[in-house]
């Protein structure tokens, strides 16, 4: 259920129009939602042998100063707590405040305020604490999970749509390039972020050398099964000409098949799905910080609790600032979408050149789950998440160029961390 929660939130709703728009055919389309999940399992294969190996907190943090030296650890956390995280929290929040323009007229410029003023509000709420929240997130992510189904079932039931739609409007497939393809795997990989939530938290979970894996390949299979029925939905309920583009497709195929009654109940429904989804990533990001805090690799004072709430109060501001300066800097959704993308195909490849390099190196260690299909899935996946970098370089430099941006500024950093002086909390 942390994986079904982290990664069921606003991309289902939003991005499949813009998949449609890059690659418009129906075949293709379900055949990049399909291969996106593929790639997710891939990697699912190489992390469920890294966290059943390393059961800490921290992730791929843990994994990346394990397997080469703490500074190329530091930098993939520090890129994953700066960008994967804080980007998702920054386009979780634009998304929330483009769906909310359904009920209250808002000009781009409110819109990019209302976003900023989620971020913190929800970023207070985990800040003075979460038994609450945590219980109500996990009731409704299962009345998510039926709400969606009860819409996949009654759409082709009781809706107003047609199979022909899939066809009105495609493209023939010659006309598809593959750097399009390769452009809306983007979305796709974005809308499939939070498959690996359990590894950040994989020392308070039991028995995590069995749990651990169960809990990637069950949740992903999950996901990946929603993902492939809702966007028959989509093509079912809504042209492709309507669905190209589309902002919130869930809410326009909703109303396609249901009237405008149904349309305004999915656009409810999608911002309280996103505000969990919010919720949660807010929560899980800072164990990040926490973990390299605790070996001096953070600001100070990112290793311990509030006094009172018991919560990681200074990494979820730090967490709460960087992602309202990346929705005040970058502003529309699919802008940072793609910066975020780009950060985790850069940690979904430095993951599997981790795996690699601990089955050379340390080839003794005990591993209680080995990755499936080694080593030939594992370098496909590498092989598959270098081309997505590369297509992104090409066609998205400003984006992918604020991600390396803030992967170097992470050296500097570094430097200071490893030479300070040890407080006398550290000490």
């Amino acid at each position: 259920m942390l994986v079904v929660a982290s990664v069921i939130g606003s991309g289902i709703f939003f991005t499949p129009g813009r998949v449609a728009d890059l690659v418009p055919h129906a075949g293709v389309i379900l055949l990049a939602w399909l291969l996106g999940g593929a790639l997710s399992l891939a990697g699912a294969f190489a992390n469920a042998e890294l966290g059943a190996m390393y059961p800490r907190a921290g992730g791929d943090y843990v994994y990346l100063r394990e397997a080469f030296h703490p500074c190329a650890g530091f930098l993939v956390g520090w890129l994953t707590f700066f960008a994967i995280f804080s980007g998702t929290v920054a386009t979780l929040a634009v998304a929330l405040a483009g769906g909310l323009t359904a009920f209250v007229p808002l000009g781009e410029g409110r819109t990019v305020i209302v976003a900023i003023a989620f971020i913190a509000a929800t970023s207070a709420i985990n800040y003075v604490g979460l038994r609450w929240g945590a219980r109500v997130n996990n009731l409704t992510s299962y009345l998510k999970i039926a709400a969606l189904l009860a819409f996949c079932i009654a759409g082709p039931l009781l809706g107003r749509g047609a199979v022909a739609h899939a066809e009105t409007g495609a493209v023939r497939l010659p006309a598809i390039s593959l750097a399009a393809f390769g452009l809306a795997l983007s979305p796709i990989l974005f809308t499939y972020l939070g498959w690996n939530a359990p590894i950040y938290v994989a020392s308070e979970i039991r028995n995590p050398a069995r749990n651990l894996p169960r809990s990637l390949f069950l949740g992903l299979a999950i996901c990946v099964g929603i993902y492939l029925l809702i966007n028959a939905v989509y093509l079912y309920a809504l042209p492709l000409e309507d669905l190209r583009g589309a902002v919130n497709v869930g809410e326009a195929a909703a109303r396609a098949l249901f009237g405008p009654l149904a349309g305004s109940l999915v656009a409810l429904f999608v911002l309280v799905s996103i505000l969990g989804t919010l919720n949660a990533t807010i929560l899980v990001g800072p164990r990040i910080a926490y973990a390299m805090a605790i070996d001096g690799l953070f600001f100070a004072g990112a290793d311990r609790t509030h006094a009172d709430y018991r919560t990681p109060h200074r990494a979820i501001v730090v967490q709460g600032l960087v992602a309202i300066a990346l929705v005040a800097v970058l502003q529309t959704f699919p802008s940072v979408l793609d910066f975020t993308v780009f950060a985790i195909v850069l940690a979904a490849i430095a993951d599997t050149l981790a795996l690699f390099a601990l089955r050379a190196r340390r080839p003794h260690l005990p591993r209680p789950y080995r990755a499936w299909g080694y080593p030939l899935v594992p370098a496909l996946y590498l092989v598959a998440n270098a081309g997505i970098a590369l297509v992104m370089l090409d066609q998205r430099p400003l984006e992918c160029a604020i991600g390396l941006l803030s992967l170097a500024l992470g050296l500097p950093f570094y430097w200071l961390f490893v030479r300070r002086p040890a407080s006398a909390d550290e000490a």
